[in-house]
């Protein structure tokens, strides 16, 4: 089996349905004949059990069960910003072991996608942030725009901040979060023209079975 194709996907904040996307892709690639598989680094808020439920959605989607500690390494028990999460820990997040992980991974399957946490730059320790993470990785970015009123000024700025590191904005993903948005399709057309890179889909409001054929993998 060839090494996998790897993407890291983030988002333009919290909430705007990075897993959900990441699920969609999964399913494509699933689709096109590929073994895929989603990883998902660090992960905030966990239930009674112990578990995330990014983390378990990835899972489901994934061609087969991966070992947990390879689709994820850390996972905090509250639902807040990882760096405060990991400081309340005293957990160091380390990009070593993530980067290890990733390798493992990559000799597993052939299309892989590595979920963010929270917005683009959101702090993992004192000292960096997801941004920094991606860097370190050296992936393809692929972003998630929510489309609800504010989303040009947020995915124009995280366009911005994914170039200014050098990255390669392998392509962008429009998420309707709010269906209510007023004019929507305009919105989306003008991102279309401000964003170089291609747009691989419109995911509906949270239909899963419908994300699958909206979306085209890079």
């Amino acid at each position: 089996m060839h090494r996998a194709q790897a993407y890291f996907l983030t988002g333009t904040d919290t909430e705007v349905g990075k897993t959900y996307a990441a699920c969609a892709l999964l399913r494509a690639a699933q689709a096109h004949g590929q073994v895929a598989l989603g990883m998902k680094p660090v992960a905030a808020g966990l239930d009674e059990q112990g578990r995330n439920d990014d983390i378990e959605r990835l899972i489901a989607a994934s061609s087969f069960t991966a070992e947990r500690r390879l689709v994820n390494q850390y996972a905090f028990r509250a639902a807040i910003a990882p760096h405060l999460a990991a400081h309340d820990e005293n957990i160091d997040i380390e990009f070593a072991n993530i980067a290890t992980a990733l390798t493992e991974l990559r000799a597993l399957a052939e299309f892989i996608v590595v979920e963010g946490v929270g917005g683009f730059i959101v702090p993992l320790t004192q000292s960096t942030s997801s941004a920094d993470l991606a860097v370190s990785l050296g992936l393809p970015v692929i972003l998630v725009v929510g489309l609800r009123l504010g989303c040009l000024n947020h995915a124009l700025l995280t366009v911005e901040a994914i170039e200014h590191r050098g990255l390669q904005l392998a392509g962008w993903i429009a998420n309707r979060i709010d269906p209510n948005m007023d004019r929507w399709q305009d919105n989306l057309a003008s991102l279309r023209q401000r964003i170089a890179a291609p747009l691989l889909g419109t995911l509906p409001h949270q239909a899963e079975t419908a994300a699958t054929d909206a979306l085209s993998i890079p």
